[in-house]
């Protein structure tokens, strides 16, 4: 019986010990930095901006309580004639939301938040 015992163990000790290194084996050695966003592409509403708004920010500004109504069709209306969009794109409503709203902040990465930046800077076009 000692001897079942004493082989247990040594089958648990191993188990763990496989999963300890199988763990640590896969985690990744190199970290990849996202792709860099060009300040100088041309950045478009339809394109590159609404599907950001479609994927994050829909869920909540939907035309019902929040504001601005981010929908498609909707909106650059809503962001033009509520006075998120302002030059310098830095001091924008809509900038200054994504950036330092504590509720918005971890919604879009700093990629996507570059991507409005430049959109505004651009001239905030309906294109």
């Amino acid at each position: 019986m000692n001897q079942k015992l004493k082989r247990i163990r040594q089958i648990c000790f191993a188990l763990i010990l496989i999963a300890t290194v199988a763990g640590f084996s896969s985690c990744e050695k190199y970290a990849y930095a996202p792709p860099a966003v060009d300040p100088n592409q041309t950045w478009h509403f339809q394109t590159d901006i609404q599907p950001i708004f479609n994927a994050k920010c829909v869920e909540c500004h939907n035309g019902t309580k929040q504001f601005p109504d981010l929908r498609s069709g909707k909106s650059y209306d809503a962001l033009t004639q509520g006075g998120y969009l302002t030059l310098p794109g830095e001091t924008s409503k809509l900038y200054h939301q994504i950036t330092t709203n504590s509720d918005h902040i971890p919604r879009t990465t700093d990629a996507e938040k570059l991507k409005v930046l430049y959109w505004i800077n651009q001239g905030a076009l309906n294109n």
